[in-house]
């Protein structure tokens, strides 16, 4: 109910003018609740960040079905008129404050990133998963919030044939 609250204020007034007094509002609970249970505003926005894209179909992928399940993380996520725009919201959060930016980063993504690099394995582990994030990221970011038309245009399909083997040459062993 509280990630919840956030999650929708988050999405409708950006990190920046999300405040805990206005979640805690929204969730018909006191602020001191919210605290109590996320500590901070940084942590509310993580829990409700990965909230609205969930992971572990990804983080849980083998090395060969990963360039399949970055796809599909996005435009699952993305596609779902539900999930889209609060994914929007928080991710163009992240784009505009750098607090919203850190956690983003450093809580939401990090920790995934890490898995997909073990799973990747090799010298350039790390680099490679981070790769593999950039193009998802930069897929998007141009797709769903900028709108280049060739890429906003595209069927998913498209999209995939075009993209999988770009992410496929990521994640192969060096």
């Amino acid at each position: 109910m509280i990630r919840d609250a956030a999650r929708a204020l988050f999405a409708e007034h950006g990190y920046e003018r999300t405040t805990i007094r206005a979640v805690a509002d929204r969730a018909g609970v006191d602020p001191a609740l919210v605290m109590q249970n996320f500590g901070s505003k940084e942590a509310l926005f993580a829990a409700a960040a990965r909230w609205s894209t969930p992971v572990d179909e990804l983080v849980g992928a083998t090395r060969t079905e990963l360039p399949q399940a970055a796809l599909d993380h996005v435009l699952v996520a993305f596609e779902d008129p539900e999930r889209r725009a609060a994914a929007e919201a928080l991710l163009r959060s992240c784009l505009t404050h750098p607090a919203a930016q850190a956690v983003l980063r450093d809580e939401v993504m990090g920790a995934a990133q890490e898995r997909v690099a073990s799973t990747i394995g090799g010298p350039d582990a790390a680099l490679r998963a981070a790769l593999l994030n950039a193009c998802v990221l930069g897929l998007t970011i141009s797709r769903y919030l900028v709108g280049v038309p060739a890429v906003a245009d595209a069927t998913a399909a498209d999209l995939e044939r075009v993209l999988r083997p770009a992410l496929e040459r990521l994640v192969e062993p060096t």
